[in-house]
C-alpha cells in the first residue's frame, strides 16, 4: 500500500506537509542572518531600490518591496481566492449548517486577538494595526498540525483549515475596507467593468486560465490606480474561475494544482525573505512597544481564546456537535494563531513607515512562534496516543493546501 501524504517523510523526518512551513522558517532566518550580517545594506538597497514596468511616463513604479506586496502577493491571493472558492463549493463551507460552527469560530479567533491587540496599542496611537494577528497562515497551520501526523482526529483537522479559511477571507475584507486610503473613481469604475468581463467569462464557462490572468492583469493596473489594494484583484479573479467548463474539466482545480508550487516555494519565501528581516541592532527597545505586545499577545492569547469560546457557544446554541475536547479545540485555537505571512502582510499595509517595521515582526515572530509551540504542546497532550481512522487521500480537505491532489498525481507521474 502506498504511504499516506502524512505518513511520508523528506529527510527521513520531515512530514511532506510540513515542508512549505518549513522552507518559510529557513528563509525568516536567513533574513535575519543577512540583515545582521555585511549584507544587510545591500539587502535594504535591493528591497528600497525602485523600477518602472509599462511604457515611460505611462508606467507603474514602485520600490521592489511594494512590487513583492502588490504584484506578487497578488498572485497569492488569487490561490488564496482559489482555495476559498472550492471549500465553499465542495469543501466544510459547502453545508451551510455544518459551516456556521467554523465561521463563529473564526470570527471569535479575528474579533479577539483585535481586542487584545487595541488593549496595548489603541492608547498609544498604533490602533491601525488592529487586524495583524487577526488572519491565519493557512499552509503553516497545516504544516504545524501534521508534525502530529495521524494522531490528529480528520474531524479536528477539517476544522481548522475552515477557521484558517474563514480567517483569511475575513483579512482579505479587512484588506479591501480599512486599508484604503484614497480612492479614484474613475479607475474604481474601470475596475467594475473589468471584473463584469469576468463575470461573463464566468457565466461562458471559459476553461483557459491564461485568459483569465490576462484579463486579471488589467484588473490589478486599473485597482492599483484606483487606491484599492491590488491584490484584491487576486480574489476577484480566482472568484470568477468556473469550477466546471464545458468540457467537463475543472479550470478551478487546474489553476490551484498548477499554482501551487508557485505559491508555495516561490511567492511565499520570497515574500518572507523581503518582510522578515529584523536587525538586532536596537532592536531590544521594541520588545516591550505596543505594536509587539499587541500583535504578540493577539496572536498568543487572542486565538484560542476567541475560537475556543465561540465553538463551545455555538455548539450550544445550534446544538452541534464540536470537533474535539476542549484542551484540543484549545490547542489548535493556538495552531490558528500562526500569522506570520498574512500577519506579515496585514501590517505592512498597516504601516508604511519603515521604522515601525521591527515591532510588526517582532512581535508576528514571537506570537506565531510561541502559538505553533503550545499548539503542538496541548495537542501531544491532549490527542490519543494511538493513530485516528483517516480519510481516504481523496477525501482529505486539506490536501489541496498543501499537497497536490489525488487525482493529479497520477497526470505528473504520465508526464514525460
Amino acid at each position: 500500500m502506498a504511504a499516506s501524504s502524512s505518513t511520508k517523510k523528506v529527510l527521513g523526518f520531515l512530514p511532506q506537509e510540513a515542508v512549505p512551513g518549513a522552507l518559510l522558517v529557513f528563509i525568516a532566518a536567513l533574513a535575519m542572518v543577512v540583515v545582521n550580517s555585511p549584507l544587510g545594506s545591500a539587502y535594504q538597497s535591493l528591497l528600497y531600490g525602485s523600477f518602472t514596468i509599462g511604457p515611460t511616463g505611462g508606467g507603474i513604479e514602485m520600490k521592489v518591496s511594494d512590487w513583492i506586496k502588490n504584484a506578487l502577493m497578488a498572485l497569492f491571493f488569487f490561490f488564496v481566492g482559489l482555495e476559498l472558492k472550492r471549500e465553499v463549493l465542495e469543501g466544510q463551507l459547502s453545508n451551510a449548517k455544518a459551516a456556521m460552527l467554523p465561521v463563529l469560530a473564526a470570527a471569535g479567533g479575528m474579533a479577539m486577538p483585535a481586542l487584545l491587540y487595541l488593549a496595548f496599542a489603541a492608547g498609544a496611537g498604533f490602533g491601525q494595526g488592529w487586524a495583524i494577528p487577526a488572519a491565519t497562515d493557512i499552509a503553516f497551520a497545516l504544516g504545524v498540525l501534521s508534525l502530529l501526523g495521524n494522531r490528529v482526529p480528520p474531524a479536528l483537522k477539517a476544522f481548522l483549515l475552515a477557521v484558517a479559511v474563514v480567517d483569511d477571507l475575513g483579512a482579505i475584507l479587512i484588506v479591501a475596507f480599512f486599508y484604503t486610503e484614497q480612492v479614484a473613481v474613475d479607475y474604481l469604475l474601470m475596475a467594475v467593468g473589468v471584473t463584469a468581463v469576468l463575470l461573463v467569462m464566468n457565466r461562458l464557462k471559459l476553461a483557459s486560465v491564461g485568459l483569465f490572468i490576462g484579463v486579471g492583469a488589467v484588473l490589478w493596473v486599473v485597482m492599483y490606480k484606483s487606491g484599492v489594494s491590488p491584490t484584491i484583484g487576486g480574489v476577484i479573479v480566482a472568484a470568477c474561475v468556473p469550477l466546471k467548463c464545458k468540457a467537463g474539466t475543472s479550470p478551478l482545480h487546474a489553476a490551484e494544482h498548477d499554482f501551487r508550487p508557485w505559491v508555495l516555494f516561490g511567492i511565499m519565501p520570497v515574500f518572507a525573505f523581503a518582510n522578515a528581516g529584523v536587525s538586532l541592532a536596537g532592536a531590544s527597545q521594541y520588545l516591550t512597544h505596543p505594536i509587539t505586545l499587541g500583535a504578540a499577545f493577539g496572536l498568543a492569547l487572542g486565538k484560542p481564546i476567541g475560537i475556543a469560546l465561540m465553538t463551545y457557544l455555538g455548539a450550544a446554541l445550534m446544538k452541534a456537535q464540536k470537533p474535539g475536547n476542549l484542551i484540543q479545540i484549545v490547542g489548535v485555537g493556538c495552531i490558528a494563531g500562526i500569522g506570520f505571512t498574512m500577519s506579515l502582510f496585514v501590517g505592512a499595509l498597516a504601516f508604511t513607515d519603515p521604522a515601525l517595521a521591527t515591532p510588526v515582526r517582532l512581535g508576528v515572530y514571537a506570537g506565531s512562534i510561541f502559538s505553533a509551540l503550545v499548539g503542538l504542546a496541548i495537542l501531544s497532550y491532549a490527542l490519543p496516543k494511538t493513530p485516528a481512522p483517516q480519510a481516504p487521500a481523496a477525501d482529505d480537505q486539506t490536501r489541496p493546501f498543501i499537497l497536490a491532489e489525488p487525482k493529479y498525481e497520477a497526470y505528473e507521474k504520465a508526464k514525460p
